[in-house]
């Protein structure tokens, strides 16, 4: 259930409360595609950075170990250890972006995996029994995400049958739901508004979805082509038409940028593997913008990496060091970064409503908006 706390704008400020620990919103979910958060991170660390809900990924998990084999070893949450939310994604952006050879029907896709090629079947039933199995606090939507920029008529069948499979997912759930020996009875379905860059179709399709009354929304089909502005503009049209009282997510966004520009056009939730990507590329999101810890300039530079952090690595370790660890091929300097950047990211989300809290996120968001994608 979500409850909207305060409104400032259009930006929220809510909790969403689920059978594993309430969200304070707006919040960033932190990406564990297999069950893990690349960079040797456990979800042990993830308790001191922060992090809310942890994101695992359907398609894989289903590839590697096998959805039945979680759910003989209990679900995700017994799994990896972490006792928080988890958000499954549907593995439908996986199935369009990763499987080279696919055939799209009525009843779902037929796929090669990537892995060793074996022919796999996934449709919006499949897609909630793996994701049954594997125990997630809420479960996404299985649908067709195309790339930008895509052609009219397609993407209007497209959302016609993407409508089609969210009825045939929330039956399915809720089937699922009912049984017996389910891991977790109380599962939640957020249904993904698409429709590419045109503001009528994106409108029509976020008009039926609303009908549904899921348990929340997210709005996917961006980030994969189209500019910021674009994607700011889809935002703009379509969160007017969002339940109020439902939680808004904006599925793979984004910079630090992207999120507040999102949550000041009203979206509650993000994940994104930008954090934890780029700091495998000596790559740092600080307060001060963006730092490359490769750079000459730091080889002799003692200060922490964002002296305005006060995350375990910036309270310990300096630049200097960390680009020794880079230079020298250490696996400890991945995983420092990625620490920084996911500390980073969920303290930005923190702030953010701590701003909505207190009234002064306008000021915040003008402060910050300029400062944090600059390159240092």
């Amino acid at each position: 259930m979500y409850k909207l706390l305060s409104l400032h704008g259009r930006a929220r400020r809510g909790e969403l409360h689920t059978v594993h620990g309430t969200v304070q919103t707006p919040a960033f979910m932190n990406v564990a595609t297999c069950g893990a958060i690349k960079g040797a991170l456990s979800a042990f660390d993830l308790k001191e950075l922060r992090c809310q809900v942890q994101l695992c990924n359907t398609y894989h998990l289903h590839l590697r170990p096998g959805d039945e084999n979680v759910r003989k070893l209990g679900g995700l949450h017994r799994f990896t250890r972490w006792d928080g939310p988890i958000l499954t994604d549907s593995g439908g952006f996986q199935v369009f972006s990763l499987a080279k050879l696919r055939n799209i029907k009525e009843e779902g896709v037929t796929f090669a995996s990537h892995i060793d090629g074996h022919r796999i079947f996934m449709g919006p039933e499949e897609s909630m029994t793996i994701q049954s199995n594997l125990g997630s606090t809420i479960a996404m939507a299985f649908d067709e995400c195309i790339e930008n920029p895509a052609e009219y008529n397609y993407t209007k069948q497209s959302c016609d049958r993407t409508y089609r499979w969210l009825v045939r997912c929330r039956d399915k759930i809720n089937e699922l739901n009912g049984m017996e020996n389910t891991i977790n009875p109380k599962q939640m379905l957020f249904g993904i508004n698409q429709g590419s860059t045109y503001d009528d179709l994106r409108i029509e399709h976020m008009k039926r979805i609303r009908e549904l009354d899921l348990d929340g929304y997210a709005v996917g089909g961006l980030a994969v082509g189209e500019s910021a502005e674009q994607m700011y503009h889809v935002l703009d049209v379509v969160c007017g038409h969002m339940p109020k009282d439902k939680p808004r997510y904006l599925m793979g966004v984004g910079t630090p940028v992207n999120i507040l520009e999102a949550v000041y056009r009203g979206i509650d939730m993000f994940d994104c593997v930008m954090p934890t990507r780029n700091a495998r590329h000596a790559n740092l999101f600080t307060w001060s913008g963006r730092r490359n810890m490769m750079n000459e300039k730091y080889s002799l530079d003692e200060n922490p990496p964002d002296e305005e952090c006060d995350c375990p690595v910036c309270r310990n370790f300096t630049r200097a060091y960390i680009r020794h660890l880079f230079k020298s091929g250490e696996m400890l300097a991945m995983r420092l970064c990625v620490m920084h950047n996911i500390y980073f990211y969920n303290t930005l989300l923190m702030r953010i409503r701590e701003s909505l809290d207190n009234g002064s996120f306008e000021e915040f968001y003008t402060k910050y908006r300029d400062i944090l994608d600059k390159r240092i």
